[in-house]
């Protein structure tokens, strides 16, 4: 009964948090077929168009709309009443085929060193809040938790950091504001090290107006880290802001060329419309979303499960 209430309780606050999304692609669908009973060339051409302003993408939409087109050429009619089954099937599929990795829960490698996640993502996206609602899961899991404050170019991001590790009530590593970022990382580790942490989740400065320095600097943390663990970190975790729709794009290509990211979190999805975002940046980049965020509070955070997330929009 727990686990049933459980899974319930997620999909009713995925469903809650898609809503602006799910309305928006819903009103532009039944515009887009008005009138008609078929899958025809101008069907397609409107579906298109609502993908497109879903925030989709234009490369994304366009795959979508051929494997579409192929349905339509090989089932002859398809009525526009199947046209968000077919939907749902064919962004499950290509999603399917981008992201081999799919996470059930907040589990980790079971090991003796501690797992390491270092967090990138410019400043104003949710990047804090993530890491806070990613050690209240990991410590709901029965996980030991470790935080680094190493974007240490701003004070508030250290502050803000030490609210969440208080609420949280997991232990944070810090120095003061203008500190070297890698010497952060690597007290961090050896803290962690020495008190049996499971897992270390390490901030880091979220500037994006120089490359070339931002580059130079998560190089320089892995270095530094890869002293105490060889192989530190174990997922490069980027946080984007979904509400920003094409923005996130412009960020997410930024920061895969200024370092190796493995994993993406997409946050403030309840309050915006181009949730479609998320479907265009996993294809797009054939790196896992592994989070979403779907709402404020501790459990708004949750693992992105591709099913479900296409169903809740489209049905």
């Amino acid at each position: 009964m727990g686990i049933f209430n459980f899974t319930r309780n997620k999909k009713e606050n995925l469903d809650k948090g898609l809503a602006k999304t799910k309305e928006s692609v819903f009103s532009k669908l039944s515009r887009a077929v008005v009138g008609k009973s078929k899958v025809d060339d101008e069907v397609l051409d409107n579906l298109e168009e609502v993908l497109i302003t879903s925030d989709v993408g234009v490369d994304t939409t366009l795959k979508i709309i051929e494997r579409i087109e192929e349905r339509v050429l090989r089932d002859k009619y398809l009525g526009v009443d199947e046209l968000n089954t077919i939907l749902k099937e064919e962004i499950a599929a290509l999603l399917e085929e981008n992201n081999s990795v799919d996470v059930s829960d907040f589990e980790l490698p079971d090991r003796p060193e501690p797992y390491v996640i270092m967090v990138v993502g410019v400043n104003g996206v949710g990047k804090t809040t993530t890491i806070g609602k990613l050690a209240h899961k990991f410590k709901a899991a029965g996980k030991k938790v470790y935080l680094g404050a190493a974007d240490t170019f701003r004070a508030a991001a250290i502050d803000q950091l030490q609210i969440w590790a208080d609420r949280v009530d997991v232990p944070l590593v810090k120095q003061k504001m203008g500190s070297d970022p890698a010497s952060v990382a690597f007290d961090t580790l050896q803290s962690a090290k020495s008190n049996g942490a499971d897992v270390v989740i390490i901030d880091t400065a979220g500037r994006l107006h120089n490359k070339i320095n931002l580059m130079n600097e998560l190089s320089k943390i892995k270095k530094v880290m890869q002293k105490v663990y060889p192989g530190a970190p174990d997922e490069v975790l980027l946080i984007l802001d979904g509400s920003t729709g094409q923005n996130a794009f412009e960020q997410a290509k930024q920061f895969t060329k200024a370092t190796e990211v493995t994993a993406m979190a997409l946050t403030k999805l309840d309050g915006t419309a181009k949730g479609g975002v998320v479907i265009g940046i996993s294809d797009q980049f054939k790196i896992p979303v592994k989070y979403i965020g779907i709402g404020e509070g501790m459990e708004d955070l949750q693992i992105f499960n591709r099913t479900e997330f296409v169903d809740s929009l489209f049905s």
